[in-house]
């Protein structure tokens, strides 16, 4: 069974030389933002579950951080070098990200997700720090030749699919716990999820 939150992107034919050094720049404040995300989204989720009720939470508020995550993922993409779009209107071009909203949140179970989620986080992190390696690995070979190894940009592609997954936990539009799995393959609707 796949699970309910999914992402890809189309790789872009060339890169743009430029836009690797703009990305260095974007990475600084992004980075910030993104990791300011994993604590707002659940405390966010928990207080208007509360206000709401699990249903109406979903009904009208799913639809708008379900928004706010394609920007942010699509803002990842953009940074980990997988597309040379940086995320712009409600549709960033070139990726793809969707989540099936499911389950019945309540505030406890929005809070907890915090603690929950930290193995998943450690290893976020760890494969962050690959990440890096890799991006400067692909940022030389594209200021070299307008593109970088499919092998590299599948690892990073798994990255931000991870934190995609942990972004639908987090906001309690999923039940489902992120599975532990880098999915470095492209993900179509009916693509299993290891």
């Amino acid at each position: 069974m796949a699970y309910p939150v999914t992402f890809d992107v189309t790789r872009p034919e060339k890169y743009e030389r430029p836009q690797v050094l703009i990305r260095i720049v974007v990475y600084f404040v992004f980075g910030f933002v993104i990791s300011a995300l994993y604590l707002a989204l659940p405390v966010l989720a928990a207080i208007w579950t509360s206000q709401k009720g699990s249903e109406k939470f979903l009904a009208e508020d799913g639809p708008k951080i379900k928004g706010w995550l394609r920007w942010a993922v699509a803002g990842l993409a953009y940074v980990y070098m997988l597309t040379d779009k940086f995320p712009s209107g409600d549709e960033p071009e070139g990726v793809m990200f969707d989540i099936q909203m499911s389950g019945s949140p309540s505030v406890g179970s929005a809070l907890l997700r915090l603690i929950t989620s930290i193995p998943s986080a450690i290893v976020v992190g760890i494969l962050g720090y690959i990440s890096a390696v890799i991006w400067i690995i692909a940022a030389v070979q594209i200021l070299m030749q307008e593109n970088y190894s499919e092998g590299l940009f599948n690892f990073q592609r798994g990255v931000v699919r991870w934190q995609a997954r942990l972004y639908g936990y987090h906001s309690s539009l999923v039940d489902e716990y992120p599975p532990f799995a880098l999915d470095t393959g492209p993900e179509g609707p009916s693509a299993p999820a290891a």
